[in-house]
């Protein structure tokens, strides 16, 4: 086995963290891999895997190799892909997640438009309100909202969104209009139970409020639709309730108490050696979203 298909081995160990894992990945026996790591380990004289009969972790040289390697296939890659006019030319199938709401609502648009110009390219869409692994999902684009954690990404500031409390004009007739956070015990309040919810509502000034909501859906859409028909308040990121917001059909509350708003980001993992296709959408993605007023 060359040196080059050794390397593309190591580094599918790595990230897979299984030798079995990584023949499945790369249609390959599981003997072949072991003996393609092997090789590479006799080569540069140092182990690269702490092996275990439950786990498979990289050495601290093995850590440091890892990077190289990724760095060199990423070159012939480009390489590669400029010789044959792809790295030039938008091809293939591309792939992007984003949350629910958000993508339906501001991504799929984008991805639309985007095909339109490109007729050639393909677009698969993953939108989940959880955590994706990029890498291990095959995601060439994600758009996230909140703080990013350090993952050697390339990532592009588009905007940032409020966390906001909203009700319909009608409920606040009713009801009153809270003017302080401890105001909401006095109010019906609808919540999304999904992958970040909290019964603590935090606000600026490091303020807390333990919520006891009357209806819980797993939707943050539910508790929307629950607010414009005028039953009680919720909590959901400002860009959520846009139309509503302009046409009047909803109101924020307690502005003067939220917590600073959280960023929106274009993250890729090829930074500069991105394909054609990556670049252009990210190109488009990130003029489009932020020209986007409810973003800013």
């Amino acid at each position: 086995m060359d040196r080059w298909q050794a390397m593309r081995v190591f580094v599918k160990v790595a990230e897979t963290a299984s030798f079995a894992e990584t023949a499945r990945h790369l249609h390959m026996s599981p003997p072949a891999v072991t003996r393609a790591v092997a090789g590479l380990e006799e080569a540069i004289g140092a182990r690269l895997f702490v092996r275990t009969t439950r786990s498979v972790k990289l050495t601290e040289a093995g850590r440091r190799y890892v990077e190289d390697c990724r760095r060199i296939l990423a070159d012939i890659v480009e390489a590669e892909a400029a010789a044959a006019g792809s790295y030039a030319t938008p091809s293939g199938t591309l792939a992007i997640t984003a949350s629910v709401l958000f993508g339906h609502m501001h991504v799929l648009p984008i991805i639309t438009d985007y095909l339109d110009a490109y007729p050639t390219m393909a677009a698969r869409t993953l939108f989940v309100d959880r955590p994706v692994n990029i890498v291990e999902e095959g995601i060439d684009v994600a758009i996230r909202i909140g703080h990013l954690p350090d993952s050697g990404f390339t990532a592009a500031r588009v905007g940032s969104v409020r966390r906001v409390i909203c009700g319909s004009p009608g409920y606040f007739d009713r009801h009153g209009v809270p003017t302080a956070p401890a105001d909401l015990k006095d109010h019906r309040i609808a919540i999304s139970t999904g992958a970040f919810a909290s019964p603590e509502w935090r606000f600026a000034g490091d303020q807390r409020v333990t919520i006891h909501p009357t209806l819980q859906s797993n939707t943050n859409e539910a508790g929307i639709t629950a607010a414009l028909a005028g039953w009680g308040l919720t909590r959901v990121l400002h860009y959520q309730i846009g139309p509503a917001l302009l046409d009047g059909r909803l109101q924020i509350v307690l502005a003067d108490h939220e917590e600073p708003p959280l960023p929106i980001h274009v993250l890729y993992p090829e930074g500069r050696h991105a394909p054609a296709k990556v670049r252009t959408f990210v190109d488009m993605a990130v003029a489009r979203l932020r020209a986007n007023r409810l973003l800013n």
